[in-house]
């Protein structure tokens, strides 16, 4: 390979990594960021399974992807319905989950980090069920039963915390809380 095909080809990853990167901000910017009061409210079950649910449905698929997270709940984006978009494999497409309800879990609890799209740049410590079985509908209402383990149970407990006004500032210990806080926290512009 001579050096200018080199170049070329790294000019095009870098466009496209700039091009991700738009996307992703404009994704985020759809995205409500915390204190947004709508983010401690409850979401309601959903009734109907229709055109509107499609379109929510479909919003949520496809933000989920371009600001490269990993779930997403209707309220983040201002839509108190009982629904979430997870990734339980990242090489596949999300998964969306209708009036979903953990049915069982772990009494095995294990402590990570997690971040959210609606808190940019936290990243605190949460206690989490090892394995769980979550239950709810498909977006056509048919009855989805998932057992998952690991990340993918950690995910959907996030994301279900979310449905119910639930952050991850809620679950961690008082020290990250703080800290998360802190970086939260609006800083004030200094004027010459």
């Amino acid at each position: 390979m001579s050096a200018v095909a080199e170049e070329s080809g790294e000019v095009r990853s870098q466009k496209l990594d700039a091009e991700g990167e738009a996307r992703r901000r404009l994704a985020l910017a759809q995205i409500r960021q915390y204190p947004d009061p709508v983010l401690r409210m409850r979401a309601r079950e959903v009734e109907s399974f229709d055109g509107d649910l499609g379109n929510l449905v479909e919003r949520l698929e496809h933000l989920v992807r371009e600001a490269n997270g990993l779930g997403l709940a209707a309220t983040q984006i201002g839509v108190l319905r009982r629904v979430f978009a997870f990734l339980p494999d990242t090489e596949q497409d999300p998964v969306v989950v209708v009036n979903p309800t953990l049915s069982a879990t772990s009494e095995e609890r294990e402590s990570d980090t997690e971040g959210c799209l609606s808190l940019q740049g936290v990243v605190i410590p949460v206690e989490r069920h090892v394995t769980l079985t979550l239950e709810g509908k498909d977006p056509s209402g048919n009855d989805v039963r998932l057992e998952l383990e690991g990340l993918p149970a950690r995910i959907a407990q996030h994301e279900l915390d979310h449905l119910d006004g639930v952050l991850i500032l809620d679950r961690t210990t008082p020290e990250a809380r703080r800290e998360a806080m802190g970086l939260l926290r609006p800083q004030p512009i200094l004027v010459r």
